[in-house]
């Protein structure tokens, strides 16, 4: 079975009544996962009261405090007891991945940081001007749609990431994928087809309500 799981912030958002943490926590069980966790630092007493020890969920729960803000990847330093591969991943995400065949995937890969990513449209709210030195207009676009392929904010990652994070500083997401690619240690990418929704955006947060009946398990 699979040991750990990483959750980050805004884990009390509630979409369909209930908070998209829990929604997230259900379907790591149904994908094997037997311990998940929580790192946490702003409203701690309040997530801790809420999902306790995990036995409400079948699965067993602990914490990770921060004293301070350490972005995505810095509070992996602070747990001790990480296994060999574990899922680290944002608590405001809406998604059909099969989380089991992702950590499979990885494992079986014997990769050090796998990226789950999702292709999508970004609409410019503006006309964009293609200009010959900045002095005559030469091209137009109208509110253009330009396609690009983005984290998901769900990655599988190796013990050994742990030696490109430094000890006790804000260190994301963001910060690990420079490092890596300046240490020619590329991160793999496994592109996710199917449904993914970021809550954190309001349009993403209205999709994800009209679509919650599909996620509660």
């Amino acid at each position: 079975m699979k040991p750990y799981t990483i959750g980050l912030p805004k884990p009390l958002v509630p979409i369909g009544g209930m908070p998209i943490l829990e929604i997230i926590i259900k379907q790591l069980v149904k994908h094997g996962f037997t311990k998940i966790t929580i790192t946490v630092n702003h409203m701690a007493e309040l997530i801790v009261d809420f999902f306790g020890d995990g036995s409400d969920w079948n699965v067993k729960i602990d914490y990770s405090l921060e004293d301070k803000p350490l972005s995505t990847m810095g509070p992996l330093t602070l747990i001790k007891d990480l296994p060999d591969h574990f899922l680290v991943m944002n608590g405001d995400v809406l998604t059909d991945l099969d989380y089991g065949r992702f950590y499979n995937i990885h494992v079986k890969g014997k990769r050090l940081f796998t990226i789950s990513s999702f292709k999508r449209t970004q609409k410019v709210d503006y006309g964009v001007l293609n200009t010959n030195g900045g002095k005559s207009l030469v091209g137009f676009q109208e509110k253009p749609e330009i396609p690009l392929e983005v984290s998901m904010g769900i990655y599988m990652a190796s013990k050994h990431i742990l030696k490109y994070i430094p000890n006790d500083t804000c260190f994301g997401f963001d910060h690990l994928m420079l490092e890596l690619i300046r240490n020619q240690v590329n991160p793999a990418v496994e592109c996710h087809n199917s449904y993914w929704v970021d809550i954190g955006s309001p349009e993403d947060y209205e999709k994800a309500r009209k679509d919650i009946q599909h996620f509660i398990i």
